[in-house]
């Protein structure tokens, strides 16, 4: 029995066919429900995740006396109606009937439409939303961009049961803590369907990342570093260090993979990314290192060294 004090049930609402359960464990499934509440009669309708900590639903009987028949049994049981051990309070509902009006971002779709409250762009880089979102399947691509509701982001899934399950497990949850800068509180997702089925992506950047897609172009945002101008002791403001480098290879005679970048240039320090791209006919590679000093020595060795003798100069 109960001991939290408060009414499992109103005995002075209207009965109806369609009970309002609270209580129920975070998302708790259509499966739960009707074995929950099959016993009493056959149940034609259900609304699972309602209210803003998603532990409520609705459930439709064929007929009302089948809705009466439940209450009346947990209202003179000793033993609580139970969800997964929790304690679910039952009431007979204003509305008659259920409706579900689906919109667009109901319907299931690979693509999640995902709104970040509480963040301005940039507070949340796209490599942590990747990271959320990759532990329930590979995502193919991401595009972030601001709206009137906020900072908002499209994902790429497989498929629709990929995305279902990502959807299902992160809506109304917040990004954990330690991926978020020092001055964001807490953050919320809210993720519906879009309707898009493969997202556009013409280069990678800060924006926009196409992880199907190697070749894709390269915008230099899409690898972080500080750059710092320095002035020589002639007045004369020298090249801006930083912690990128951007290789140009010539003179290839073969492909060259990110697989023999990082072997060249680990040599010198952690390499934290690469990215190889085409421009202007020819190839070229950004290479970020921890720090600008690390990149300052790797530069001073490599540049103008062949990777290996008979080509691939730097």
């Amino acid at each position: 029995m109960s001991t939290s004090g408060q009414p499992q049930f109103r005995y002075t609402q209207t009965p109806s066919k369609v009970l309002h359960l609270r209580n129920l464990p975070w998302e708790c499934t259509e499966e739960e429900l009707i074995e929950l509440c099959e016993p009493f009669g056959k149940i034609v309708n259900t609304k699972c995740n309602v209210g803003n900590n998603r532990n409520q639903a609705f459930v439709e009987f064929a007929e009302q006396n089948q809705a009466i028949q439940m209450v009346s049994y947990y209202a003179s049981s000793s033993e609580p109606a139970q969800v997964r051990g929790k304690t679910v309070y039952i009431q007979y509902s204003n509305r008659h009937e259920i409706v579900n009006n689906k919109s667009p971002g109901d319907n299931p779709g690979n693509v999640l439409l995902v709104t970040i409250e509480g963040v301005e762009a940039g507070d949340v880089s796209i490599d942590v939303i990747h990271l959320v979102f990759s532990a329930f399947g590979y995502v193919h691509k991401i595009a972030t961009f601001e709206k009137a509701a906020g900072f908002q982001a499209l994902i790429q899934f497989t498929d629709a049961e990929t995305a279902s399950s990502a959807r299902n497990a992160l809506d109304g949850r917040s990004i954990p803590r330690y991926l978020l800068p020092e001055h964001v509180g807490s953050c919320n997702l809210r993720i519906s369907y879009s309707a898009h089925t493969d997202l556009n992506i013409k280069f990678q950047s800060h924006r926009s990342r196409d992880y199907t897609n190697p070749y894709l172009p390269v915008n230099p945002t899409a690898i972080d570093g500080p750059v710092q101008s320095t002035v020589g002791a002639d007045g004369k403001k020298k090249e801006p260090e930083s912690n990128v480098l951007l290789a140009s290879i010539e003179n290839m005679q073969y492909a060259v993979t990110v697989d023999v970048l990082h072997t060249v240039f680990s040599g010198f320090g952690t390499v934290q990314k690469i990215a190889i791209f085409e421009k202007n006919g020819g190839t070229q590679a950004l290479i970020q290192y921890p720090d600008v000093a690390t990149a300052a020595v790797a530069k001073e060795t490599l540049e103008g060294h062949c990777i290996y003798d008979g080509g691939y100069c730097l």
